[in-house]
């Protein structure tokens, strides 16, 4: 069974197709391509402007979080889902250049019954200490509150989602209509240690964790934890690993449950610089969340994505890959696999980027380049030694 199978099965889909199709004749804002909607200034009509708002969360990392808590006992992880549930949704935003300042809001939905107060404290902390963290690398966040609801009818453990609004120039957008055809692509790696992280992040980030913990841990969390899973899913394929949470990870610093649960790399103080010091340089970013390394399919026109120049594969990703026997080219657009913030930009400015990112300690380098499509769309070709995967 392919891996698409598995994901339906599971009840999700890495691919959103049925999302994608009913938003489809939605109006695409000022920009169409930009990598999240623009809409007028319609609060002040100031016609320079431009308002953006986005919302997301932390998924179902939340069930594994919670799994963790019980075996653990460690609530702190709840902290990090605040992280996760903030950053896809500025990460986001910055990739059309909105890095001044950032208006949040929260939702966070729980059952009662199993998640106390004192989660609901850790993760509203979590996102206090983010806001901290990252005004001290520039990046101004106002939290505006939220709303905690008690919905245990819809919701077995606890679901974290945000809401973020920026508003910016109209002439700094980054409309991703304009990657061109001999650009270069700059891979950030998802792994490390940035400046602004308190410890090493195994880069797992927030997508594809329903595929990554069932398919990493024992199936002994299935009996002690069925709250943590859909019942629809065919049992061989709940909890249908070797792995304990606390089993070391080999080639990091973490644990298992660790790893998977590494908080999502925010690369917002990094962009933030490049566009200040390099403006008007970025043709295009794609923060490589949803798809994975085929994200980038979805903007640009025209254009032959070459990725042949790609990270080592993180340990997390190469322990997936090995628990289920998954193929590369199935693993590409589910999970990130190395870096999950890519830039396209002209030749003579890849040297002044590195040493940006480095001076953050983020890794990162040339990961491929873009050629003419010889279709009427996007095409993407990964190559990773002898082999070469199109998408």
């Amino acid at each position: 069974m392919v891996e698409s199978d598995i994901y339906t099965l599971r009840g999700v889909s890495s691919n959103k197709s049925e999302v994608h199709s009913a938003i489809q004749n939605l109006d695409a804002g000022l920009f169409a391509g930009t990598f999240c909607k623009v809409l007028p200034d319609t609060l002040t009509n100031d016609p320079a402007y431009c308002l953006l708002m986005h919302a997301d969360g932390a998924g179902t990392k939340s069930s594994l979080a919670y799994l963790y808590w019980k075996e653990t006992g460690d609530i702190s992880v709840f902290e990090d889902i605040a992280m996760d549930s903030l950053v896809m949704n500025i990460d986001d935003l910055a990739c059309v250049g909105a890095v001044d300042r950032y208006l949040l809001s929260n939702a966070i939905g729980r059952n009662k019954f199993r998640i106390p107060g004192e989660i609901i404290k850790t993760v509203i902390e979590g996102f206090s200490n983010a806001i901290a963290a990252l005004e001290n690398h520039g990046i101004k966040i106002d939290f505006c509150g939220g709303e905690t609801a008690d919905v245990g009818d819809l919701v077995k453990t606890i679901i974290v989602d945000s809401t973020v609004t920026a508003r910016m120039k109209r002439c700094e957008v980054i409309n991703l209509d304009n990657i061109k055809e001999g650009d270069r692509i700059i891979g950030f790696a998802s792994s490390g240690k940035a400046a602004w992280e308190k410890e090493y992040n195994s880069g797992i980030g927030s997508n594809g964790l329903t595929a990554a913990r069932h398919d990493c841990l024992h199936h002994e969390y299935a009996e002690k934890y069925p709250e943590t899973f859909s019942s629809k899913i065919p049992a061989d394929l709940v909890y249908c690993g070797k792995g304990r949470l606390t089993d070391p990870l080999e080639g990091t610093p973490l644990t298992l449950g660790k790893a998977l649960l590494s908080p999502t790399k925010t690369y917002t103080p990094l962009i933030n610089a490049i566009l200040s010091r390099l403006p008007g340089c970025v043709h295009g970013i794609v923060h490589c969340t949803g798809g994975g390394q085929t994200k980038c399919l979805k903007f640009g026109k025209k254009i032959h994505y070459i990725k042949n120049n790609l990270f080592p594969i993180p340990p997390i990703f190469q322990y997936i890959r090995q628990a289920k026997e998954i193929s590369l080219k199935e693993m590409y657009p589910v999970f990130n696999m190395g870096h999950r913030l890519e830039m396209f930009l002209n030749e003579k400015h890849v040297d002044d980027m590195l040493k940006i990112a480095s001076g953050f300690n983020i890794e990162a380098q040339v990961i491929g380049h873009c050629e003419r499509s010889t279709t009427e769309g996007n095409e993407l070709s990964i190559i990773e030694g002898n082999q070469v995967f199109n998408y």
